[in-house]
């Protein structure tokens, strides 16, 4: 009699445990589709067709030893198909031949300018530094930000961009584009693409939701005023990264920013061949997150917590459920990737990138445990460095 009612009871808790682990699993996995739905999906961006006379442009480009990448690409810069712009390269303290090489090309191109950085600055961002000699030497009122080893998909870049102003009206002060990076047989460069991929539709997505957070100087727009009166870097001076991202969460509002997403409007990279290097590119990036607002951190924490609890709850079910529990938990989870399949390569072939298959559940549980390890060691160097 004692067996049969003690093998009752562990019916009732199994049966009870599998309800609640498939409510809680039903409860994030909603939680994922609305966030792909809602922030990540990128609606179709078509060129834009600009009536009227075109706003002339700045663009401000820093260079720090990147002799082989102007040789590469500024002279894709120097040919946009735009009326009126210049480029202004800015030489951050370079020790290779990246004076001479400006040199040459602004004696032989019209668009083209370049100066420097005095070599005795000594603050701690000189990039930062560098784009506010930018910009104060800029001659335009709209200012257009990229890196010296980006390559614009096409002469239209420009156009595509300061789009983004005019379509928007005169409220708009910034406009976010979205840097990829050339695709490499390897595994590094498949997951950093993914990485790229995931953060660009994160921004742009948010930014067209109403709740801009971040933009990437490598393809990044504002206006020379909106510098000014938000006083430049002034509060960012003593980190080392967030001249891009830092600066965007500081200025923008739901009504003064615009995206532009349109194939024309992409600038492609090369990206990192190692994976220290690539470490170290990520931890430079995920410093400054802490410093976001308040409201960027609560909606970008809560994503990358739900994704941990869908694998975390689909482990314990499939440990602990029991049969049926086990198959309504599967069909979530495979819910979960067809929507994350079609919303990820659809977009991603929209922004002219590769599509992604069944590799992209280890990038999905990699990336976030990557993050928070090197978040954790961050702090944990910090606190070494304060003691």
């Amino acid at each position: 009699m004692n067996s049969l009612l003690a093998g009752y009871w562990l019916q009732l808790i199994d049966g009870s445990l599998s309800c609640w682990l498939v409510g809680a699993l039903l409860l994030v996995v909603i939680h994922q589709v609305y966030y792909y739905l809602r922030y990540i999906r990128l609606k179709k961006c078509k060129p834009t067709e600009i009536a009227g006379e075109l706003p002339a442009v700045s663009v401000i480009v820093c260079a720090r030893n990147e002799e082989d990448n102007l040789r590469d690409y500024l002279h894709t810069l120097l040919n946009q198909d735009y009326p009126n712009y210049e480029v202004i390269v800015v030489d951050d303290g370079s020790e290779d031949q990246t004076t001479m090489i400006l040199e040459q090309y602004t004696r032989l191109n019209k668009h083209m300018y370049h100066t420097f950085v005095p070599r005795e600055a000594r603050v701690m961002s000189t990039k930062k530094l560098a784009l506010t000699i930018g910009v104060k030497a800029a001659h335009y009122d709209y200012l257009l930000m990229t890196d010296a080893d980006c390559r614009p998909e096409s002469r239209n870049w420009i156009r595509e961009m300061m789009s983004g102003f005019i379509g928007g009206g005169e409220q708009i002060e910034v406009v976010l584009g979205y840097g990829a990076y050339f695709e490499k047989n390897m595994l590094l460069s498949s997951l950093i693409n993914y990485d790229t991929l995931f953060i660009g539709l994160q921004y742009l997505g948010m930014a067209a939701a109403g709740y801009p957070y971040m933009g990437v100087g490598r393809n990044l727009a504002y206006k020379k005023d909106t510098f000014f009166k938000n006083h430049g870097f002034r509060g960012l001076l003593n980190e080392r990264s967030g001249d891009d991202d830092l600066f965007v969460n500081k200025v923008t509002t739901r009504y003064n920013t615009a995206i532009v997403c349109s194939r024309d409007s992409i600038t492609w990279s090369p990206p990192k061949t190692t994976w220290k290097e690539w470490f170290h590119q990520k931890r430079r990036h995920l410093s400054v997150s802490p410093h976001y607002k308040r409201s960027s951190k609560l909606r970008l924490g809560i994503e990358p917590i739900t994704r941990g609890l869908v694998y975390a709850l689909l482990i314990a079910t499939f440990i602990f459920g029991n049969g049926l529990a086990m198959c309504i938990a599967y069909g979530l989870w495979c819910l979960r990737l067809i929507i994350q399949l079609c919303v990820i390569n659809i977009s991603a072939h929209r922004l002219g990138g590769r599509m992604f298959g069944i590799e992209i559940v280890a990038y999905d549980m990699m990336l976030p445990l990557i993050s928070l390890w090197i978040l954790i060691t961050q702090r944990f160097r910090k606190r070494q460095l304060y003691w």
